[in-house]
């Protein structure tokens, strides 16, 4: 884990003052996939790898945003920053301050250090950790303060708008709303959200299946047209379908029919995903291990077979994780296409789990996969000197 203390001394080196620092972390994502933007449900927990934004103020009426991670930065006079993508990292801070002017915030010229552990394109919302953590430094130097939802909503339209990737609510809401030692039911639609505890003796394991992703185009933005057509069709039906939210199985029995099979499947997804996330928060509120696990290996299922977002390594590790004693549940999590596995765990077997799924995962494909083992962490704060 990046310590606070470093990232505040090397912005500290490289612009002259001692900045304020603000963290936000990634998510794991433990069921509820592609319901974020149908106005449903989904149940993330932010963990314990985050993003830094270090930050003080200028004089000379530019913005710097130095990356860590890549060891680069660029340079922009204040009111004048670029108006449109540049497809570079730099897309994330700068389409966040975009949007904080678009809404009449007036970020005054400053220097920005982002510095990160989140692991990149493996599905745990790099991205909108980076995001997040810009626009609370930002916000704090312009001296506004936005209730942490409205953080959310907007971190999403800059990367909507800005960035170009079509991505929901979920990513952002949980890194600003997480809660330590909880996963966080989230209603896409209204906003509302309840925590459910995760039990302290069971441990997030989270396993790279090495296959990067990426949001910004391709076959997550075909999944999301096909979602829309699937809508539009019930919508003919029954007007008052805004979004698949409001569409039942009944409803996809009646008129499914009517939707080629890729955009059946994709509908069919979305609709039982749902029903299985709610179910789930009341599971994992309830102590109910064995409902929970199951559900998360039906999402996988469904994941894999009607959203057809998985991939032969992701398959392959859930497989390995089922196997495993002290496992609850596993199932891939992220926007799909590669990515990440998520499972739950015994604490007390977590370091064996790891070992035994890796060691099956390079005898079978010759890689070796990345593990990370976690806990559900606070979302978007002010780091303190200890991190």
């Amino acid at each position: 884990m990046l310590d606070v203390t470093s990232t505040r001394a090397l912005h500290a080196g490289r612009f002259g003052d001692s900045p304020r620092v603000f963290a936000a972390p990634g998510r794991v994502n433990l069921i509820g996939e592609h319901t974020d933007y149908a106005d449903g449900f989904v149940m993330p927990a932010a963990i314990d790898f985050a993003t830094y934004a270090a930050i003080t103020p200028r004089g000379d009426g530019k913005i710097v945003i130095r990356s860590e991670n890549y060891d680069e930065q660029v340079e922009y006079a204040a009111d004048a920053l670029p108006a449109n993508r540049v497809g570079h990292w730099s897309d994330y801070p700068v389409g966040v301050l975009n949007v904080l002017r678009a809404e009449g915030v007036q970020v005054p010229a400053c220097s920005m250090t982002l510095h990160g552990d989140v692991p990149v394109g493996a599905g745990l919302s790099s991205s909108a950790a980076i995001e997040v953590a810009t626009m609370a430094a930002a916000l704090s130097l312009a001296g506004v303060k936005l209730a942490l939802p409205r953080m959310a909503q907007l971190c999403q339209r800059a990367e909507n708008s800005y960035v170009g990737a079509s991505t929901g609510i979920m990513d952002q809401f949980i890194a600003c709303c997480g809660a330590a030692d909880h996963a966080l039911l989230l209603d896409c639609r209204s906003l509302e959200y309840r925590l459910a505890p995760i039990p302290r003796d069971l441990s997030l394991v989270i396993v790279n299946t090495m296959v990067k992703h990426s949001h910004a185009g391709g076959a997550y933005n075909t999944r999301r047209a096909e979602v829309e057509e699937g809508t539009a069709t019930l919508r003919r039906h029954r007007p008052e379908i805004r979004k698949l939210r409001d569409a039942t199985v009944d409803d996809l029995a009646k008129w499914g029919g009517e939707m080629p099979e890729g955009v059946l499947k994709r509908t069919r997804h979305i609709i039982t995903e749902n029903t299985r996330t709610v179910a789930a928060a009341d599971a994992l509120e309830a102590g109910d291990l064995a409902k929970l696990g199951r559900l998360m290996y039906e999402a996988h299922v469904s994941y894999r077979d009607d959203f057809e977002a998985s991939c032969p390594e992701a398959d392959l590790l859930v497989e390995l994780a089922g196997k495993e004693p002290g496992c609850v549940g596993a199932r891939l999590t992220g926007g799909g296409f590669g990515g990440c596995t998520v499972n739950l765990v015994e604490t007390a077997r977590a370091e064996g789990f790891t070992e035994s799924v890796q060691r099956g995962y390079k005898e079978a494909t010759g890689m070796d996969a990345d593990a990370y083992l976690c806990h559900a962490s606070a979302g978007v704060h002010e780091a303190n000197k200890q991190g």
